[in-house]
């Protein structure tokens, strides 16, 4: 199974964009270890592509953030609130914190998949 990844709407191509897939299990989504696979590609505006090789066909999440200045971390102001670019699969809402595992899975099948997940930037 292949997934590719198209990471839409970079305002700049400076640093890098991690992608990082999740398995079906909700519990590990966006939880500290709980990732299946990661990539960190560099970042091209507008669109950054990543692609993974996946054991099998099966419910997946996506988690996306471009790390502008490259620390390899998901930076936030003082009160937690992101100041790189982000987002999920099916462009899941996280207007009011992170999204649920169920609003973000995708369904992988056999072969050749992709997806399009669209970068939100703070105000």
């Amino acid at each position: 199974m292949r997934l590719t990844v198209e990471v839409g709407r970079l305002k700049s191509e400076s640093g890098e964009v991690t992608v990082t897939v999740y398995p079906s299990d909700p519990s590990r989504f966006l939880a500290p270890r709980g990732k299946l696979l990661r990539l960190r590609v560099p970042a091209s505006a507008p669109t950054t592509e990543a692609c993974f090789n996946l054991p099998k066909a099966d419910i997946y999440a996506v988690a996306v953030y471009h790390d502008a200045n490259g620390n390899h971390d998901f930076d936030r102001n003082a009160v937690g609130v992101p100041t790189e670019g982000y987002g999920f699969s099916n462009d899941a809402p996280s207007r009011f914190g992170v999204p649920s595992f169920d609003s973000a899975r995708i369904n992988v099948k056999s072969g050749e998949n992709t997806i399009r997940v669209r970068m939100r930037y703070g105000k």
